[in-house]
């Protein structure tokens, strides 16, 4: 949609970029759908939240597990999903409440039009050695300027591997538009196309990155969460702006529920570590070593600015945007 720090991991996506593990089930409930207001005012009180079986939802699950959203009067079921897209329908009728998305996704779902939305809670940020280009063992590319004319594997033509590669080939001499082919590798053949050489260099996240240096003796080749990248936002809760006008109220107390879980996985990595393998295919083992990208407890639009930039710049966007538009801060 990847995890060398405190914060180090998809997206890929991307991204990831960025989807990382397999499917969860829907087991992972704490109640069932149906409630509507209550004595405390809200206005819905049984959400369904979309969510990446990946490290970026981890925050959900901790206050799934440890009752956040119980103690401001929700009921929260969750569903596994690839992307924003497969669910428009669910979110625009109101069938699913919140999504996790990544920025890019979202803003280019903003500018399409097909939905409105805005951000209610950051979750995912980039960290060095959670996101990168990977060579082969025995690959004769040494460095950046040498993929010129090479096949560079990515889990999708517009996301986030494409938008973080781009500026680091740009500084070094190669043009991404004329010098590269970028090739499609699902998430799940990264390892296997690496080692058969359908491409020669392959953007991974983590767990991926672990897995090709400890099995295959591949190396990072771009850290593509460092220099004119680094600690770029990956992913963020949005709602459609017609849900969050008619369900303020739990909106706010979504928020509030989220803030403290992401408090705890910016600071607590045994608590990320503990919650990974149970919503994900991430082993205890692999979920301790992993490097995890960072959690950030403020939704701040200056950081999340550089994602619209970025593809502003080469060419995802066909126009600037405001992102301070889009932003709905918690009020406490």
């Amino acid at each position: 949609m990847r995890l060398r720090a405190l914060g180090r991991t998809a997206l890929i996506g991307l991204a990831t970029t960025l989807v990382i593990a397999g499917c969860s089930s829907g087991s992972g409930t704490e109640s069932k759908p149906g409630g509507t207001a209550n004595a405390s005012g809200l206005e819905k009180t049984s959400l369904l939240i979309g969510q990446y079986p990946g490290a970026d939802s981890a925050p959900l699950f901790i206050a799934m597990e440890r009752g956040f959203f119980k103690e401001q009067g929700l009921e929260v079921r969750q569903e596994p999903i690839q992307a924003p897209q497969a669910v428009l329908p669910k979110l625009s009728n109101g069938q699913m409440d919140v999504v996790l998305g990544s920025y890019a996704t979202i803003l280019t779902i903003q500018e399409g039009g097909s939905e409105k939305f805005k951000y209610i809670a950051d979750s995912y940020q980039g960290a060095s050695g959670a996101f990168g280009v990977m060579v082969a063992k025995n690959s004769p590319i040494k460095k950046i300027s040498d993929l010129k004319g090479k096949k560079i594997g990515v889990n999708a033509l517009k996301g986030l591997g494409v938008l973080t590669m781009n500026p680091h080939l740009k500084i070094n001499g190669v043009d991404p538009q004329k010098d590269v082919t970028y090739v499609e590798i699902a998430t799940t053949n990264w390892l296997s196309s690496l080692e058969k050489g359908d491409a020669d260099a392959v953007w991974m996240t983590d767990p991926y990155v672990s897995e090709a240096e400890s099995k295959l003796g591949a190396t990072m080749l771009i850290d593509t969460m460092s220099g004119p990248t680094e600690s770029l936002p990956i992913t963020g809760w949005a709602a459609t702006e017609k849900w969050i006008s008619e369900n303020p109220k739990t909106m706010a107390a979504f928020q509030r529920a989220m803030a403290k879980a992401q408090n705890i996985a910016a600071t607590d990595r045994d608590a990320v570590t503990a919650i990974l393998p149970t919503f994900t295919k991430i082993p205890k083992e692999t979920a301790a070593t992993i490097n995890l990208g960072n959690y950030p407890t403020s939704l701040n639009a200056q950081r999340i600015q550089r994602v619209a930039d970025l593809m502003a710049e080469y060419g995802f966007l066909k126009a600037k945007m405001d992102v301070s538009t889009m932003i709905v801060n918690p009020q406490g």
